[in-house]
């Protein structure tokens, strides 16, 4: 209480009227909340540092005490959070504090005069995890917003990766799908969409298809161009081109660069094909194909400004000496994908693009992809429908 104590102090000296003035009482809030957690964090590690903690259990393979950290994590910041709204609660149930109508312009200077240290904490944290303005000068949006953070997704999802790991993928899922619902409040912004690949692995190892197609289709609603072109103008004109001017002349008129549904469309475009729905497959892997290649000239044109992509041919020969580049092809599964693309095009009825495709990875080192293109570019056979792999 020496801290409070000194704050009182130095509250008496500048008087009431500059009391009340917003910056000095945000600067007082702002300490005595500093005061409380400090205390705080002396007795116990914070909830994220048990998180890092079962982090570095989790690298080192030590998966029995990363899940004990990962779940104290979670209790951590649930007490956390609990705690400060039952000390609002506490503060708000007070007769004089319920005559302010939940004015938080009034319960500030009252907080301060009064000495409620944890309540200061509790606003304090609010305010750090919300614009003020936001709270609409209400002490009871302030609370309902503290409630909220009682939940931990970043604990969520590593507690599925944990159970992932040891092969208990229906409660890894049940995880990922707790942590994917309650995204909003993720430290990491854009985690989710990270999540939602997870789901859909966890869902195509378990062959649940229909459940990964939903998952995969709700992904490609942040794909602007895919989800925006809804007369499907531009899949119809860089089909056409396609067909009508080759595969060389498709590369150099269009470019795509949206990495993030990248494997989407090229899982969706395998399932596709594997269920025989050929036009379906060929859309999305014709996505695919265009953000890899896009991925790989943007890469070689930040250190060769004056690249200009001509044909295939003379592009894979520039990335075959580029490492990274041949380490995306592998991540991207890039022959596979031009292989199914291919097959996709025959299927429905496209065989001109599917022959240069496959001429293309004829020439190519390029395993599997390399023999069966060269069998088809023999005899063109549609492929049998199998299960996703």
């Amino acid at each position: 209480m020496v801290e409070f104590g000194i704050l009182v102090h130095f509250v008496s000296m500048v008087g009431d009227s500059v009391v009340r003035k917003k910056s000095v009482l945000s600067f007082l809030i702002l300490v005595l909340g500093c005061t409380a957690v400090f205390a705080q964090t002396r007795v116990q590690r914070p909830y994220w540092y048990t998180l890092e903690r079962g982090k570095l259990h989790f690298r080192n393979g030590e998966y029995g005490d990363a899940l004990v950290a990962f779940e104290d994590a979670r209790n951590q910041r649930r007490v956390m959070y609990t705690r400060m709204e039952e000390d609002l609660i506490a503060l708000l149930s007070l007769p004089e504090v319920r005559r302010m109508n939940n004015s938080l312009e009034l319960i500030e200077p009252y907080i301060v005069e009064r000495g409620y240290i944890d309540a200061a904490a509790a606003l304090t944290e609010c305010y750090y995890r919300f614009p003020k303005e936001s709270l609409a000068d209400n002490a009871l949006n302030a609370l309902a917003a503290i409630g909220r953070y009682k939940d931990f997704p970043d604990a969520e999802y590593w507690i599925g990766e944990t159970y992932r790991v040891e092969g208990e993928l229906g409660i890894a899922l049940k995880q990922y799908e707790k942590a994917y619902e309650q995204r909003l409040l993720l430290e990491t912004p854009g985690f989710d969409l990270e999540i939602l690949y997870k789901i859909v692995d966890v869902h195509r190892l378990r062959q649940e298809y229909v459940a990964m197609e939903e998952r995969l289709l709700e992904i490609l609603k942040r794909d602007t161009l895919w989800s925006e072109d809804a007369s499907s103008f531009v899949r119809t004109a860089m089909m056409r081109t396609l067909e009508n001017d080759g595969v060389n002349r498709f590369l150099t008129l269009y470019r795509y660069s949206n990495q993030d549904v990248e494997p989407a469309h090229r899982l969706l475009g395998l399932y596709y094909h594997a269920s025989g729905r050929h036009n379906r497959a060929v859309e999305h892997l014709l996505f695919a194909f265009l953000i890899q290649n896009t991925a790989m000239v943007d890469e070689i044109q930040r250190n060769q400004f004056d690249f200009v992509f001509t044909t295939l041919d003379a592009f894979s020969a520039l990335i075959t000496r580029r490492p990274a580049l041949q380490a995306y092809i592998e991540d991207v599964e890039y022959y596979k994908t031009i292989y199914y693309l291919g097959t996709a095009l025959n299927g429905s009825g496209r065989l001109p693009p599917a022959r240069e495709l496959w001429a293309f990875l004829s020439r190519r080192q390029a395993g599997e992809w390399t023999t069966r293109s060269v069998a088809q570019l023999r005899s063109p056979f549609l492929e049998r429908a199998i299960e996703m792999p």
